[in-house]
Order: C-alpha cells, then structure tokens, then sequence
C-alpha cells in the first residue's frame, strides 16, 4: 500500500507544486511530500526480519521523520507516526484497525501544528479518518475502510477552498491536501488489485541523494578542496543488537552516540529495541565498526571514499555540498562552548553573512529548497556545543527544525524565524553569556521589530487580493504577503520599499539577489537615498536565486 501511495505521489508531483497559492517560484509542497514519503518507503523496503505491520509501519514512521520536508512533509510524517503507534503491536489489521490507525494519525498530526488551520491536508485526513471510523464498524473487508477513506478525502478536498478563503479567491484546491489524496487512492489501489502487490514499486522511485545535489546544483557557488575533508570515509552501517552467537554490550543510545562522536564527526545515531542506525564521517571507519561491534551483529555496511567521489563530482563543475559550515574540531567527549548556532539560507552572500554573525553551520536550503530533518540533524552533529540554537529563516522550516529534538538528546531551541532579515536581527540580540530561555525572549524580540520584504516574479497567472497577476509579472511581497505587481523590475521594487518605509526608517538594508546587475542595485540605493536621505543604507551581496532583492526595514 505505502509502495503504490508514494508511487502514485510521485506521478503527480507538479500537478500538487501548481497548487500552491502563491504564484511564485517556490511552489514545493509536492516535492517535500515526495521526498518526505519516499525516505519513509525506502526506510521501510530495509526491514528484512519478519514483515509484519507493525515492524514494517514503525521502519516507515522512522524514515518519514528523518526525511520530512517543509511543514507538509512534517504533517505526512505525523499521520503515519500516529498511524504506527496505532499498530505498532500488530502482525495483520482487520478493518476496524486499520480505521483505529487513521484516526490515531490524524490525532498525532493535529497535536503537532500549534495552531491547525482548516482547509488544509489536516481537513482532508480528518474528515476522511472519520468516514472510514464510521465504515468500519461490521465490516469484514479493508476495501470498504478505504474506499471510504479515498472517497471522503476526495469530497473533503473540493471542499477546501470553502473553509480556507485564499484557496477560493486563487481557484485552487489545498496542495497537501491533494498530495495525500494521491497517496491514499495508490494504497486503496492495492487493496483493490488494480496494482500487484508483489511488484516492486519502490524500484523507480526517486533516489533522494539524486534529487538532493540537482537541488543544490542549482544554487552552486563553490569549490571546495578534497585535502581539506577532514573525516574521509561516509559509513553506514546497522547494529543488530540481539544476537545469540556471543556475549554484547548493554546498549544505552546517549552513551553509544558520545563514545561514538570521537571516530568522526556528522554522526546521526537512530536507535529502537532491535536496531541501531549508524552514519559517521570517519577517517578510521574500522575503528568506528570494531566499536560498534562490541554492542551487536554488523549489517549492511557501506563505506565511500569522500574525498574521491568529490573530485569526480566537481570535475569540470562547481557545487555545494548541502551543509557547509565551520571547520570541525576535536572531539574531547565534553563540550567545546555554551552556545552552537544552526541556520539556513540560499545563497552564498547570505551564508557568509550568516557565519560573520557567529553562525557555526549553514545549511544551504530555504525557498527553493527545504533541508529534511535529517540535514538539521546531520549539521547539529557537526557543532560541540552545550546547547543549540536553530534559525529556520523560512515559515515552512519552522516545524521540521523543531521535530530535531525527537532525534537528538542535545538541548535545541528554534527560534520562528520565517525570513533571512529576521533571522540576522535575531542574531544581533544574542548574547552568549544568557541563558537560553533570556536568549530566545531577547531574539524574538529584536526580529518582531523589522519588517521583512521580498522581490521576486509570477510563475503563473493568478488574482490576489484583488490583484490581477500576469505570469512574468514582478512581485513585491511584504511580511508573506503581496502587496505591489508590475511588469517593471525597479518600479515594483521601488513600490514595495515605499509601502515599507511608510514615513521613514532608521535603516534599510537591501540583500541582492544572484540575477540582478549593478545597475539594477545602484536603481534601488539611489531611489532610497534619494527619498529617504535619513535613512541609513546597507546593501549586501546574497546570492539567492529567484527572489532578486530581499529588503529589511528597521
């Protein structure tokens, strides 16, 4: 089932990206679902012991939580989290059970979003967990449980735009919405026999590394020299804790994850009563496995050589690796400092700014690309620090950096920050000699006070707030929300910064993006300094790509 639903997602990846509501470059809640749902499968395609649900639901539930995406691909991973622990205890469902599993999910899911919204994928796998409850009851076959579920989530979707007003005014259906739709019709597909359930259907679907460096390739800025990677050898490698052929160690998560920091660095450990999933960047891998070993049997061990797959890689090309960050330091089994600082940003200019402000790892991701749970992870790794702020810069980070703390025993705290200006005023306000809890307060009140904005263009026509929008149409977007169109760059540009700047500012700072000209930029400071001569200016190199400026009032 969760083979022909990833599958069926994957078909109808850009029919859900063109859903999203606004009309900019960006639209990716089909891509988050269909890289959030395909970690989930592959994760589960690994279970080789016996197939049971429950064994196979819980492989599933740990891959979609490692590899959720944007805030749609956090709610997927939560339905099928609550779906898990449904049947976590079971060999086979009957169909009062398996309606019991969706109900649980969407329970999971809803505690999960602070504030749920209606109209949305929450609806849709409400509504339909209710119809396929109220199915359950008497029935002896799991077809009826979900057709009932698939029809429900059907109706639930085309009422969308009634519950959520921005869906009716752009014509369109909620995106994640119609996302699980696909994914619920390929399960019930299986059930039906419409789909053979012997054949493999994860075969062809995307390989998340694959689509991870296209991602990045895009945004590529530099080189970096192989000499210069420390830590060799990516391992993986899987520890079967119970065995009967000679004695093991007892194993202790926090314990085996500090001993095993000191083979290497960007270490993700993810551990359940039977199995231990092990990553490490090593320069010694067999003295990582000779430890490991001391705890249980080895299996699929996977070991490459970094440094020579980089060079083949960037033969002939320039690319960034998805985390980039300060340089690695020994690791002593305590603490190097209080505080470690994660962020992510798009784009060169931006990550270097980010990492003059103290910003030890930057992962490289924002608009056109959300980091997975487990890039945050992975980059957390990196930093020896007592405890770890987290800047996702983006409304749709912001609730898979906080799922981080499901994975790792270090203290985190993620700040909200939804745009690169809130981020950096953030980072002004922080003070290492706080503790976390004064930080985070002074942190979030220094962003609340600037005013965000961003220049980008229409990917399709559209009508917003009583805005006819043109597809190639430039858009200026203040605080999420689009305020000036026009088919003139600067013009709209300068129409955005005078709806900003209102009667003045102390300071306006202005992030160019990757394709704009000089000219263009000197446009954009000459009308500041002209209209507004007491107001100071800073500009800055970004690098982003598709947002042109991205503008800071304060």
């Amino acid at each position: 089932m969760m083979r022909a639903g990833a599958k069926n997602l994957d078909k109808h990846v850009e029919t859900v990206n063109a859903l999203n509501v606004f009309p900019v470059p960006d639209g990716d809640t089909g891509t988050n679902m269909n890289l959030t749902l395909t970690s989930g499968v592959k994760e589960m395609e690994k279970v080789r012991e016996t197939k049971t649900v429950g064994k196979l639901a819980e492989a599933l539930s740990k891959g979609l939580l490692m590899g959720a995406r944007g805030n749609s691909g956090v709610i997927l991973s939560q339905l099928f989290r609550g779906f898990a622990k449904a049947v976590s205890d079971k060999s086979v469902i009957n169909p009062r059970q398996l309606s019991d599993a969706f109900q649980r999910g969407v329970e999971t899911a809803y505690k999960a979003v602070i504030k749920p919204v209606e109209g949305t994928i929450l609806t849709v796998s409400r509504e339909a967990a209710e119809a396929g409850m109220k199915r359950s009851w008497g029935q002896e076959d799991p077809v009826d449980v979900m057709e009932a579920v698939v029809n429900e989530a059907r109706r639930s979707l085309a009422r969308t735009p009634e519950k959520l007003p921005v869906l009716k005014q752009t014509g369109v259906v909620d995106a994640g919405g119609q996302g699980l739709v696909f994914i619920y019709e390929g399960m019930l597909s299986v059930l039906k026999g419409d789909v053979a359930v012997e054949e493999d259907l994860a075969a062809d679907l995307p390989d998340l590394d694959s689509i991870a460096s296209m991602a990045h390739e895009q945004n590529a800025q530099a080189k970096l020299d192989p000499s210069q990677i420390e830590h060799g050898y990516c391992t993986e490698f899987i520890v079967q804790l119970k065995t009967d052929r000679r004695k093991t160690k007892e194993f202790d998560e926090n314990q085996f994850r500090r001993e095993m920091g000191r083979f290497g660095d960007s270490l993700l450990v993810v551990a359940d009563d039977e199995l231990v999933k092990v990553h490490i960047h090593a320069e010694y891998p067999g003295d990582a496995l000779n430890f490991a070993m001391a705890y249980g049997d080895l299996t699929r061990i996977k070991i490459d050589n970094m440094r020579e797959q980089y060079e083949h890689v960037t033969e002939g090309k320039t690319t960034v690796r998805p985390v980039q960050g300060a340089e690695e330091e020994e690791e002593t089994g305590k603490p190097d400092k209080k505080y470690g600082v994660v962020a992510v940003a798009a784009g060169e200019g931006i990550a270097n700014i980010f990492r003059s402000l103290g910003v030890d790892v930057v992962i490289e991701g924002g608009q056109t690309m959300n980091p997975s749970t487990e890039d945050i992870v992975k980059a957390i790794e990196q930093i020896s620090a007592e405890h770890i702020l987290v800047l996702p810069n983006n409304k749709n980070i912001i609730l898979t950096a906080e799922q981080v703390s499901e994975v790792l025993n270090t203290p985190i705290t993620v700040l909200p920050t939804r745009t690169v200006p809130q981020g950096l005023a953030a980072l002004l306000a922080f003070s290492p000699e706080e503790t976390p809890e004064s930080n985070k307060q002074k942190m979030i009140e220094a962003y609340s006070h600037v005013q965000s904005g961003e220049l980008t263009y229409a990917i399709r026509d559209s009508n917003m707030n009583g805005m006819e929008i043109k597809e190639g149409d430039f858009l200026g977007i203040r605080e999420g929300k689009i305020e000036k169109v026009g088919r003139d760059m600067i013009e709209t540009a300068c129409g955005l910064l005078e709806t900003m700047l209102g009667d003045g500012a102390d300071v306006v700072t202005v992030i160019c993006g990757k394709d704009v000209t000089e000219a263009q930029v000197k446009e954009v400071s000459d009308f500041i300094e002209n209209k507004y001569p007491d107001t100071e200016l800073e500009v800055h190199d970004g690098g982003q790509p598709l947002y042109y400026f991205l503008f800071s009032v304060e």
